[in-house]
């Protein structure tokens, strides 16, 4: 199974840079019909991942579930059903 991979390590603290990145890996799921991706937004403080899942609360309609990762808090997956 194929998946695509987003860190957001180097771009943490551009603000409009991270939503494009969500948005962006979100679409490109969708067109090339991929079943999971990968968002790493680190463990750090947690606020980037608080925004990663508000972001994915705010676009429920693009993606079929979120699954927190259960070894790897800084890391969670986002599937899709085709």
């Amino acid at each position: 199974m194929s998946k695509l991979k987003l860190d957001l390590h180097d771009i943490f603290n551009r603000s409009g840079d991270i939503d494009r990145a969500l948005n962006d890996v979100m679409k490109d799921a969708i067109a090339k019909k991929i079943r999971l991706v990968e968002i790493i937004p680190g463990k750090g403080s947690g606020q980037l991942k608080k925004r990663v899942l508000k972001f994915l609360e705010r676009n429920r309609g693009m993606y079929h579930r979120v699954e927190k990762d259960g070894d790897n808090w800084g890391r969670l997956f986002v599937h899709f059903r085709f």
